[in-house]
């Protein structure tokens, strides 16, 4: 056998009159696939709304401590009430010094010395919070030295 007639008997051209029906001979169910693709699309929906409701479920959570930490009663506010102008905030016990001097005072906030604030302020005497739940609104500065640097210009006093 020589190579020509080995290429001839392994390829073999498709008759164009079965382009569209299956090995018996029939029309390919386009039914059937149209049915399987808009089943596809109906499962692809359904599954992003379960996806949506269970993230917010367990959102709701974070939500719902967000909105305690809210509405916190406001014993007093000192200083510049323009949120506009100091749109950071943060909330923790006011406690007096530094780090390495970066702030006069600091916040204590839950998850360790990593989490604390460290606050200057040339609009508020905060002294006279020292030891007292609070909820600053200032201004973020860059810090090479704490990990969060305020520059204070509200401040108001949690009950």
């Amino acid at each position: 056998m020589d190579n020509q007639s080995t290429k001839e008997s392994l390829v073999h051209p498709f008759p164009k009159e079965a382009e569209h029906h299956n090995t018996e001979g029939e029309m390919l169910p386009y039914k059937k696939v149209a049915m399987i693709f808009v089943i596809t699309i109906v499962i692809g929906i359904l599954s992003g709304f379960v996806v949506q409701y269970v993230a917010s479920a367990f959102g709701s959570k974070t939500t719902t401590a967000q909105k305690t930490t809210e509405k916190k009663s406001v014993k007093e506010a000192v200083g510049i009430p323009d949120k506009k102008t100091f749109k950071d905030s943060a909330e923790g016990e006011l406690v007096e010094g530094g780090s390495e001097g970066e702030g006069s005072f600091h916040l204590e906030r839950p998850g360790g010395e990593s989490q604390n604030v460290y606050l200057t302020s040339s609009t508020v005497d905060m002294s006279e919070y020292i030891g007292s739940q609070v909820r600053v609104h200032g201004e973020t500065f860059e810090s090479d030295k704490v990990g969060w640097l305020m520059d204070v210009g509200y401040i108001e006093i949690l009950e």
